[in-house]
């Protein structure tokens, strides 16, 4: 379906590139300037109509009613495990909000486990994420991939729930009172939150159109120099350490979703294998070295490498998952 309605621009892109430019369809700087203006545009139109959609969802929340409601309902673990997963994919989230949100749902006397779930899924599973891996991949793609974010959220969130770590949490964590939440104010009208759905799409776009635009600048160049199916010998399906050493390689580095999606399509372009690909995508949203730093100032360092090591085995899992089914 997306590619159907971006044929018309594919067909303008052909003509520039092709025939204005001069350039042959199989030179190296042809098909990278192809890719390049195609797909830039494809993916900021996608992101503008997905994070205006989800913005508007999103006004129905907030993080303060997302801890009331969950704190409301601590007392099922498993359902609290899945409602703070999908309750992270509409909630705003940043990693510098990691510890205040954090802070407040310990404080709302939300589960542990509860609460990790709520902090993997936010920055793993975003309207970001869905709409770049939309116009990628296309929706069936996204929808597994956010699905499999969700399970990583939840069973990472039980098993730590399960191990009984709250003794690892600093102690003044314990000791802080966020206190309840003022009186609610008029509730905004449709047309509010259209118009804040709207702002709020156009600040997002201001905070990552420099981050897609060098991802698909990057992503262009290997489209243009690296042939396909280069790296099938290295990290294809067949290689059955691909997707370990990806996530081990993901870990230590520090993007987006927007900076690192277009690379994962070249990626696998190039012959990764599918899951190898995401997997590192995964790695590198969820277990960023800022949110790690920051998530350090609440939890004991016994905790924190449970967390990276419970979260890294899942989307290790995930990996090999998505190449087995592709496979």
């Amino acid at each position: 379906m997306v590619a159907t309605v971006f044929e018309p621009w594919q067909a303008v892109v052909d003509w520039f590139v092709y025939g204005v430019l001069g350039l042959s369809p199989d030179s190296a700087v042809g098909s990278a300037l192809n890719f390049f203006l195609f797909d830039t545009v494809k993916i900021f139109i996608l992101l503008v109509v997905i994070i205006f959609a989800i913005t508007f969802i999103r006004s129905y929340f907030s993080p303060e009613k997302t801890r009331a409601w969950l704190a409301e309902r601590k007392g099922s673990t498993v359902l609290g495990n899945v409602l703070a997963a999908l309750l992270g994919i509409v909630t705003p989230f940043c990693s510098c909000s990691a510890v205040p949100l954090f802070i407040g749902f310990v404080e709302a006397g939300i589960p542990l486990g509860v609460t990790f779930s709520f902090l993997i899924a936010a920055p793993m599973v975003n309207e970001i994420a869905l709409g770049m891996l939309w116009g990628l991949f296309g929706w069936q793609i996204a929808l597994i991939y956010i699905a499999a974010g969700e399970l990583i959220a939840i069973v990472a969130g039980l098993v730590i729930g399960r191990l009984g770590m709250e003794k690892y949490v600093e102690e003044y964590v314990y000791q802080i009172k966020v206190g309840a939440t003022g009186p609610a104010g008029e509730a905004p009208t449709l047309s509010d939150r259209l118009r804040d759905a709207w702002a709020c799409s156009l600040d997002i776009l201001k905070r990552i159109w420099i981050y897609v635009v060098i991802g698909i600048g990057i992503g262009a160049l290997m489209h243009g120099w690296i042939p396909a199916g280069a790296l099938a010998e290295y990290a294809g399906p067949d290689n059955p350490f691909s997707v370990i050493i990806a996530v081990l390689i993901g870990i230590p580095l520090y993007s987006n979703a927007a900076g690192v999606l277009p690379l994962v399509a070249e990626l696998t372009r190039a012959g990764v294998a599918l899951g190898t690909a995401l997997a590192f995508m995964m790695a590198v949203t969820a277990l960023s070295i800022p949110e790690m730093i920051l998530l350090r100032k609440v939890l004991k360092p016994q905790l924190l490498v449970v967390f990276i090591g419970v979260v890294g085995a899942g989307i290790i899992a995930v990996g090999y998952l998505f190449n087995w089914i592709m496979g």
